[in-house]
């Protein structure tokens, strides 16, 4: 057991155990928890470990559940101090452990993080964990403050801030999911679809493979009025056409807007990628819609203002921003929670027509970043075309 020592959990069989280092002998973790849910009268001075991180996903998922939170949680009750060893996705409000715990964690004064490593790779030897790897620290007799928005790095909690102090909306604001299906007019013409639409025909979501499996896309515009969906077919993108009534109408749908991939490298500032933090964002016109590999943002008028916006996305503040809590593959509306919306027309204090590494100087300007915030912007975040 020497090579398992550090462990609070030890999987043998069917059974999970406990290490009682005091006397060397294992405990089984059944024995401390009560039939009711509740957790038995035996108590731990301290509780160090590395619980389990996953289990097997169940039905339709294509990625594990994660199990970690759930063995922080019963050891919090074992012990008033508790040390782990976990992913970190958590701290950033990402991944699949439930929101509401994430914000719970977030929002407890007896947790602190004294390490957190983006590259799992440094911690466990080859092993990817996006999100990075983090070792929190828990007493319940201490009061360390809120966590509220972890940022491991000085510069970027600087950064936040500062770009906080303006007290602008957030861009997850216009930031918006896929385009629907409208279903009663899609059965109406093709009832067979039923049996290929998932959820047992009740999805309305264009997922991901929904381009290729139903015919009712085509590669030619048929109708002057047909909307063209952005998605991916054999991991390229590709457009096709689907008529109007069979897709449900939006406000975005007949607007400017800036289409960007809904997942996208590991998140880590300053990762080595080809399109680094996002993958490169497209110009979307009226009448354009998307599948669940996209995300869109803005629902302009002119296409010049969703110019603009695509420049901005472009710029190093604003990926150095998203940063902040994109810190997987995950590019949902809620990683750009900390991205400000800025004013994309004409009469902005920004001058869209300027180069995007121009752009970035003003922005570093407007928010008041000194020469070590824009040197840690500079060299991290690549530039994207």
């Amino acid at each position: 057991m020497e090579d398992r020592q550090l462990e609070m959990v030890v999987d043998e069989g069917e059974e999970v155990k406990v290490k009682n280092w005091l006397n060397d002998r294992m405990i089984k973790f059944k024995d401390l928890v009560e039939s009711e849910g509740g957790v038995s009268n035996m108590k731990f001075d301290v509780v160090i470990g590395n619980p389990p991180y996953n289990k097997k996903a169940i039905g339709a998922s294509t990625s594990d559940d994660p199990i970690y939170h759930v063995f922080m949680q019963e050891s919090y009750k074992l012990a008033d101090k508790v040390i782990l060893v976990t992913p970190g996705r958590f701290l950033f409000n990402a991944g699949k452990t439930p929101k509401a715990w994430n914000m719970k964690m977030l929002n407890d004064k007896h947790l602190k993080v004294p390490y957190f490593e983006y590259d799992s790779k440094k911690v466990f030897a080859n092993i990817l964990i996006p999100g990075g790897i983090a070792i929190t620290y828990r007493d319940k007799n201490q009061d360390y403050g809120k966590i509220e928005t972890f940022i491991p790095h000085k510069e970027l909690r600087n950064i936040l801030i500062k770009v906080s102090n303006l007290k602008q909306d957030s861009l997850k604001k216009i930031i918006y999911n896929q385009s629907r299906f409208d279903l009663n007019a899609l059965y109406n013409d093709y009832p067979d679809y039923k049996n290929i639409i998932g959820n047992n025909g009740r999805d309305k979501r264009l997922r991901q493979i929904i381009m290729e499996r139903l015919d009712i896309f085509t590669i030619k515009q048929k109708r002057q009025d047909d909307i063209k969906i952005l998605g991916l077919i054999e991991r390229e993108r590709v457009y096709r056409y689907i008529p109007k009534k069979y897709i449900e109408y939006v406000d975005w749908l007949n607007k400017y807007k800036v289409f960007v991939p809904a997942a996208n490298g590991s998140g880590a500032i300053g990762e080595v990628d080809s399109t680094p933090l996002i993958g490169a964002p497209v110009l979307g016109l009226p009448g354009e819609g998307i599948t669940q590999t996209f995300i869109g943002i803005g629902l302009f008028s002119s296409e010049e203002e969703a110019g603009n916006l695509l420049k901005y996305i472009k710029t190093k503040f604003a990926r150095t921003m998203l940063g902040v809590l994109k810190v997987t593959q995950g590019n949902n509306p809620d990683t750009w929670e900390k991205v400000p919306i800025q004013d994309f027309t004409s009469d902005s204090d920004i001058d869209w027509t300027k180069s995007i590494a121009e752009i970035d100087q003003q922005l570093y300007k407007k928010y008041g970043l000194d020469e070590e915030e824009i040197n840690f912007i500079e060299s991290n975040v690549k530039e994207m075309e």
